[in-house]
């Protein structure tokens, strides 16, 4: 990503963290008279929003700018796009906390995941009942926090948009929203049913799971919100869909393969995780297809087992490049990325947007974290 794309994405990004932060301050204030035992919520709730790379509301933003430019656009527009950007980060935040409750995580982004952190909390004030179990009910409860927000920012970004761009703004949402809780469920089915029986059937579950659970809501419905805001039309919402799907799925697969070999200085999860929580990923599926049955046999025993060794793990992940899977998945990056980009890239936007969201598509399928 060149200097300027990089500035003007920052600029967003702080817009972003400015507004979660007002709404954070909101609710506490909202929470403030059921006294300091709530605090924690909004502490934790806090600590989950930061660090992130704001990636949904910026797909979301750039692309209001660029279908918006042609008819001008006020500091109202602006604020209502970030705005529905913010909404967006509310909803990954509620996705991210129950996840990890589902995964039974240690860590996000660098720091104890909720169900951890009120967990330590429990422990600490030496509180009677079990722990963890207390961990998790608050954590799912703080995730449904987080989705009370996003509603509440999704509503007051679009309450005084035509009744016709209202509409299909929360057509959207509400699509995604749906589409995501689907694909989470899809996920944990996939850890507990056989598998390596059929590896065509293997690879529809994984490619489903990729395309309901992160890819569209990743970057496709991000697109078409911004689009959708700005009034456009059949045909560039379309566009947009074949776009974000392809650069949705490519981001996914982009991130398994870093849920396995990335740096955990860098991701902030230990590298692995997926392996012991057991993840049918596409290149998890593709390895048991093309491995020999030795090596196809040993991945399957050694999936979602949580005790791995940081040696097991290394095993497996040379298993990964030796059955060719991990270049299967970096070529289907490539192929499904390039097309993408250069569709977005030559589609009739306003230049400079245009710009921004080819240079962000870019860096959301070859980042390193």
């Amino acid at each position: 990503m060149n200097d300027d794309a990089r500035d003007l994405l920052a600029g967003v990004r702080r817009a972003i963290d400015n507004l979660l932060a007002a709404h954070l301050a909101s609710l506490a204030a909202e929470l403030d008279p059921l006294g300091p035992a709530c605090t924690p919520l909004v502490d934790t709730l806090s600590g989950t929003l930061s660090g992130g790379k704001r990636l949904r509301a910026a797909f979301c933003f750039w692309s209001w700018r660029a279908h918006a430019a042609a008819g001008g656009a006020s500091p109202a527009d602006q604020d209502r796009a970030l705005r529905v950007g913010g909404a967006l980060e509310l909803f990954h935040a509620a996705a991210l906390i129950h996840d990890d409750v589902m995964d039974a995580s240690d860590t996000r982004r660098g720091r104890p995941a909720a169900h951890r952190a009120f967990e330590t909390r429990h422990r600490a004030a030496q509180w009677s009942g079990d722990a963890a179990r207390f961990g998790e009910s608050a954590a799912i409860l703080l995730g449904d926090l987080a989705l009370i927000t996003s509603e509440r920012e999704l509503t007051a970004a679009v309450v005084d948009l035509d009744a016709g761009r209202r509409a299909e703004v929360r057509a959207i949402f509400d699509e995604m929203r749906v589409e995501v809780t689907a694909g989470q469920y899809l996920d944990v089915l996939g850890e507990v049913t056989p598998w390596g029986e059929d590896p065509r059937a293997d690879e529809a579950h994984a490619r489903a799971v990729v395309r309901a659970k992160s890819a569209r809501y990743s970057v496709e419905h991000p697109l078409t919100l911004g689009a959708a805001l700005a009034g456009a039309g059949p045909d560039d919402l379309g566009r947009l869909r074949r776009v974000g799907s392809a650069l949705g799925e490519a981001f996914q697969l982009r991130d398994d393969l870093l849920g396995v070999f990335g740096d955990p200085a860098t991701t902030g999860k230990p590298a692995g995780d997926d392996l012991r929580e057991g993840k049918r990923t596409l290149l998890v599926v593709r390895a048991a297809a093309l491995a020999d049955e030795a090596d196809a046999r040993l991945l399957r025993d050694r999936l979602g087992r949580a005790d791995l060794t940081e040696a097991q793990l290394d095993e497996l992940r040379e298993l990964l490049h030796a059955s060719g899977a991990v270049a299967e998945i970096e070529q289907r990056i490539s192929d499904l990325a390039e097309p993408a980009l250069a569709e977005l890239g030559s589609a009739p936007l306003a230049p400079e947007p245009r710009r921004v969201l080819v240079e962000l598509g870019r860096a959301a399928v070859h980042r390193t974290m």
